[in-house]
């Protein structure tokens, strides 16, 4: 279980398929990348878990396949 001090930071969203540049305004400014498996990864600042689970929502309702969701660790932790 995610505490809600625990969801604010830096996540990367890892989905299966390229995702097309038409969908970056869609996920909130996240950075969208392209890898060369065939991945897309979202990267950026989450607020809240309600955000977090939003972004999760998204990549669902796209019925793309997600991969991965990691917290990144940040400079200050």
């Amino acid at each position: 279980m995610i505490r809600d001090t625990e969801s604010n930071g830096i996540y990367q969203i890892r989905v299966g398929g390229h995702l097309g540049a038409q969908w970056a305004d869609w996920f909130e400014g996240l950075t969208v990348t392209l890898e060369d498996n065939g991945d897309t990864l979202l990267t950026g600042s989450v607020k809240d878990q309600a955000t977090l689970h939003g972004l999760i929502k998204k990549v669902r309702d796209l019925g793309m396949p997600l991969i991965s969701v990691t917290r990144m660790k940040s400079n200050q932790e």
